[in-house]
């Protein structure tokens, strides 16, 4: 394979995964080497900033992969997920199984070069990204599940940085546990017909839209309220409320997109808004602590 298909391969494999999507969890991964620095009383060094950013990476990269790839058969019969990479025969199962290897061992690798302890725990994440994979199978609350996955991005910059669990990154912790749930179910809407035909399970197939929607900003309110709840003993003050305020603005414009009579504008409100309300977050609470 010449050098021009491998790099068509390998952008193959980032689209198959939305690679561009690691902006959801990448800012918050960031925001807990922030907390973690505050409660150190100094800066991270170069290079652990840069293994955690590579562990991200490995971790986010290997979950999707093996979520596109234990789902390849439910998305070939869902019209909507039809043509998915793996489904229409753009990437192989073999190169699938390859993309996530790589990726995984590339997140176990940088755990080690972390501490000892994000080696050791590293394998309880995978076990979650495999669980998340297979959740819809057997319940409804794979949402959750997914919540709990990128809920550990701060969490694990914290334990790399310090080797132990602090309140306040326990709480952004639960933040992005209750936002990434809250929007998955939004996403879900989509396949809401699908699921219930096919007894796929999901918070919308079980509930119902309009209880869905409910839910979901009942989720986006305790996001809110784990946002506030960082700054007991984190050392961020009026700088970072303030980015808290930007932020539920942001998710009060999210959900003016998203009716449960009109899902058209559902893609801007989950790919645009959530990332720009990671991004929003991250930047306030760094500035905050610089400042």
């Amino acid at each position: 394979m010449d050098k021009t298909k491998i790099l068509a391969k390998i952008r193959t494999l980032l689209e198959m995964i939305k690679f561009s999507h690691t902006i959801f969890a990448f800012p918050f991964a960031l925001m807990g080497v922030v907390l973690a620095a505050l409660a150190n009383g100094r800066p991270p060094g170069f290079w652990q900033v840069f293994w955690i950013c590579v562990a991200m990476v490995g971790a986010r990269s290997g979950a999707m992969g093996l979520n596109r790839l234990i789902d390849a058969r439910i998305d070939a019969e869902n019209p909507r997920t039809a043509e998915r990479h793996i489904p229409a025969g753009q990437v192989s199962i073999f190169e699938a199984s390859c993309f996530i290897i790589v990726s995984l061992a590339l997140f176990l690798f940088a755990a080690w070069m972390l501490n000892p302890l994000c080696f050791y725990l590293a394998p309880v994440a995978i076990g979650f990204f495999i669980l998340y994979a297979y959740c819809k199978r057997f319940t409804h609350y794979a949402h959750v599940v997914l919540g709990v996955c990128l809920a550990a991005a701060p969490i694990g910059a914290w334990v790399a940085l310090r080797g132990d669990l602090g309140w306040p990154v326990l709480s952004l912790g639960l933040a992005v546990l209750f936002w990434v749930a809250g929007f998955d179910i939004f996403y879900a809407l989509q396949d809401y017909d699908y699921d219930v035909e096919h007894g796929l399970h999901s918070v919308p197939s079980k509930l119902g839209i309009d209880k869905s929607f409910l839910l979901v900003r009942i989720f986006h309110g305790l996001m809110l309220l784990f946002l506030l709840l960082v700054i007991p003993g984190s050392g961020l003050g009026w700088i970072y409320f303030s980015g808290v305020l930007v932020v539920a603005g942001l998710l009060a414009y999210e959900h003016s997109l998203v009716k449960p009579k009109d899902l058209s504008k559902l893609d801007a409100a989950f790919f645009n808004m959530n990332g720009y309300i990671s991004v929003t977050i991250f930047i306030f609470a760094l500035v905050d602590a610089v400042v």
